[in-house]
Parts: structure tokens; C-alpha cells; sequence
């Protein structure tokens, strides 16, 4: 994965009311030269008779400032303007964007790599197309395939059958991988088998499914509605919503709605962001 920092250093400093004034957009990412801060737009608001724009970074912390001078887009500066309104039948934010939607910097030009032995493994279909959606341009840059498990339950033999070694590493992101849980009582007797060490690693978040890694606001909602014990927990949910819920059809339609709500990482929680992250490096360092 590619990353580029900036500095005060870096600004050419040319007169302010030069500068190109950009709109500003949800998920773009920028700098606040003076802080350093680096961040996603997640909103603009007026505040005190200002306009202000709120900057979440990688890891789901957040600052706002002032729109304005002091910005940098891609390592230039710029003046960051409110929102433009979007034209009739364009959608707001529909330009290619400069970075990925992980918050990487997006490597123009260059074709997917052949795939490398390496895998990342997810539990089921829906963790695989949010990684994708997520991940997907960066994945594709390293040459690492997301595949789905269907569950962990055969873990141990599927890792046996996958033979890990050096350079033939092996990721897995795991649901609700929690202390005296089952999944952490698979994944612990999965790295205590011979060539796990170093070879393997086993990391996960603390959501009964992957669909609740997806930040409550970007819903519009205030938090994800809770489902009485007993009833499956995605039938629940999209009964929440008020969503059609009885078929398989229905649940994965209601996915898609649920995944067309993210656009970049900061529309996820960092609590699945850091383990997704973690599993990248592990399988591209070299």
C-alpha cells in the first residue's frame, strides 16, 4: 500500500487569491496544514455564522475547522469551499476521487498484479464485499485475493488444507472474536497447529455480523436497533427498518442497501478498520 505525507514544507506558497477554491465533498480526504491533521470529509455545517468541516482520520477520530485557507488536496493547497450544489442527474461527489476508499493514494495506471498465494479469508460473502468495496483498489495493487469461509467452524482443517508457510501467508477476519467466545477458542487451537506461527494470523471485531461495523450515522440512525435474543440477527434488523425480511432474497437485498451507504473507510468503524489494516500489512510486508 502506497502512503504520502505532507508538511508545511511542501506548500509552493502561491498567493492565496490564487489558489483553486474546491467544493468541499464527502470522503474526500485533506490536510490541515497547520495541525498536520490528515482526514476524510464526513460533513459540512455552518456553526457560529461559519462554515466548518468535520475530518475523520483512519483511525475514527475526528476534528473540525474552519473552511477556507490552510488545506491540502493531494499535496496542494487549495480553499476549500462549501458544497457546490450538484447539476440536474449528477449525483454530489460523482468525480474520480484522489485517493482510494481506504484513504491510501490511489496508484493511477497501473494493472492488478497476478495474484500472490497469500489470501485473506472473511467468514462469509457479505465481509468479503465490504473489504472489497473498501480495500478492493488497494488489494488489487498488492495482488491479495478476499475470500469467503461460510463460517469458521472447520477453521483448523481449512488452514491445514491451505498448507501456510513463507510466502504463503494467511489472513483471517473473523465475526464477534471475543474472550471465551467459541470463534476465539477456534482461532486459538488454529494458531497453536504446526506452521501457523508466523505464517497465519487470526484477528477480528467485537460485531455479531460485519453489517454492524457500518457507522450508525451513515444510516441515519442513532445506533443499530437491538434484536431480541433469539431471532436471527440480520432478520431482526431489517425488521428494524422496516425493510421486506423473509426470504434470503430479501436479506440480500437489504445488504446492498446497507453496502451502498458506504462510500470510504471512514464510513466504517474503526474497530474493524485497524483489523483490516493489520491483515494487510501481515500479508504485504515483505
Amino acid at each position: 500500500m502506497q502512503y504520502q505525507t505532507w508538511g508545511p514544507q511542501d506548500i509552493a506558497a502561491p498567493a492565496k487569491n490564487e489558489l483553486p477554491e474546491v467544493p468541499a465533498e464527502r470522503g474526500m480526504v485533506l490536510e490541515d496544514v497547520q495541525s498536520g491533521w490528515v482526514g476524510a470529509v464526513t460533513r459540512v455545517e455552518k456553526s457560529g455564522g461559519m462554515h466548518v468541516v468535520a475530518l475523520e482520520d483512519r483511525r475514527g477520530k475526528s476534528r473540525t475547522f474552519r473552511l477556507g485557507f490552510g488545506f491540502l488536496l493531494e499535496g496542494q493547497p487549495i480553499r476549500l469551499m462549501p458544497p457546490a450544489p450538484a447539476p440536474a442527474g449528477k449525483p454530489p461527489g460523482s468525480a474520480t476521487p484522489a485517493r482510494t476508499a481506504s484513504g491510501s493514494v490511489r496508484v493511477e495506471g497501473q494493472r492488478a498484479q497476478v495474484a500472490k498465494a497469500s489470501r485473506i479469508w472473511v467468514e462469509g460473502k457479505h465481509d468479503a464485499e465490504l473489504v472489497e468495496k473498501v480495500w478492493g483498489d488497494d488489494l488489487r495493487v498488492e495482488g491479495i485475493v478476499v475470500e469467503p469461509l461460510h463460517g469458521i467452524d472447520d477453521l483448523a482443517g481449512a488452514v491445514a488444507a491451505f498448507r501456510p508457510g513463507p510466502g504463503r501467508r494467511l489472513g483471517v477476519l473473523v465475526d464477534h472474536l471475543v474472550p471465551d467466545s467459541k470463534e476465539s477458542r477456534i482461532a486459538a487451537a488454529v494458531m497453536a497447529s504446526p506452521g501457523a506461527a508466523g505464517n497465519v494470523l487470526i484477528v477480528g471485531h467485537p460485531y455479531v455480523d460485519v453489517w454492524q461495523a457500518i457507522r450508525p450515522s451513515v444510516l441515519g440512525i442513532a445506533q443499530w436497533p437491538v434484536v431480541p435474543r433469539g431471532t436471527d440477527w440480520k432478520t431482526g434488523i431489517l425488521a428494524a427498518f422496516g425493510w421486506p425480511h423473509s426470504t434470503k432474497e430479501d436479506i440480500g437485498l437489504g445488504w446492498q442497501k446497507l453496502l451502498g451507504a458506504v462510500r470510504t473507510y471512514a464510513d466504517l468503524e474503526p474497530a474493524l478498520l485497524g483489523r483490516v489494516e493489520e491483515v494487510i500489512d501481515f500479508l504485504t510486508v515483505p
